[in-house]
């Protein structure tokens, strides 16, 4: 599928930009400084990012390769749980986990994109990833300065409508998947609203200041979240709806 190897190219661009800097993202990947041999493990995290996502694209070792970005990011996202028990009232490392989980469950949709019933695996990453935009919307809204200071300033009726509009998309995405007929949709819109995220936001952004970063990591980031949607999206158009589901219809 078209998503998986979307996928692919997501984790080598990830894994391009944690060789090229030899180093984690301190906005992305809460590493902790102290680690010892953390340039080392930098490059063997990127060096893995890079070899599974060329296997993806190449459609080699599919599931292998996909369970190893899912198992980095997990990596990563035990990290946000760390600071979550430090500081659980502030939202913005919930926002953390919930992105790190949009790439382990887009791995895992790979994974079970391969079985022939993915019935059961594929409603329960729609509802997961149904919680990951729930809490993408929750930060929208929570930090709409912050957020429409990333918009562009020349899309009409404002930075800050942008920001609370895609807010409620998310939101809206995420009950969405939560609910059920409407998940493949929501799941699609998803996808297409990162996309747009990377175009309109990460891009000109690195164009602008390619030497910062932030603006590689991002990029990259976002394209991983974006190919963790379509992937989830690619299952739900293949998986039967539930049988309450059917019922209701």
């Amino acid at each position: 599928m078209v998503g998986n190897r979307v996928y692919g190219l997501a984790a080598v661009l990830l894994g391009a930009v944690v060789l090229a800097w030899h180093d984690f993202s301190a906005v992305w990947q809460p590493v902790p400084d102290a680690l010892p041999q953390r340039a080392l493990f930098a490059y063997a995290a990127g060096a893995i990012l890079v070899a599974a996502g060329i296997a993806l694209v190449a459609r080699r070792w599919e599931r292998p390769a996909a369970l190893a970005v899912a198992a980095l990011s997990l990596v990563f996202a035990a990290g946000w749980v760390g600071r979550i028990a430090g500081q659980p009232a502030q939202f913005a490392m919930w926002l953390g986990l919930a992105e790190q989980m949009a790439v382990v469950l887009g791995g895992l949709a790979v994974v079970a994109s391969s079985k022939p019933r993915a019935g059961p695996v594929a409603h329960t990453l729609r509802v997961a990833f149904g919680l990951c935009l729930l809490a993408f919307g929750t930060a929208h809204l929570l930090y709409v300065k912050e957020t429409a200071e990333m918009v562009p300033a020349w899309l009409p009726l404002g930075q800050r409508f942008w920001a609370l509009a895609t807010g409620v998309a998310d939101l809206a995405g995420g009950i969405a998947l939560l609910a059920g007929p409407f998940a493949l949709l929501a799941a699609r819109l998803a996808t297409a609203m990162f996309i747009g995220f990377g175009v309109l936001v990460w891009l000109p952004r690195l164009l602008a200041a390619p030497s910062e970063q932030m603006n590689w990591f991002g990029n990259a980031i976002n394209l991983t979240i974006a190919a963790g949607a379509w992937v989830v999206a690619d299952l739900i158009a293949r998986a039967p709806p539930p049988a309450w589901w059917r019922r209701g219809r």
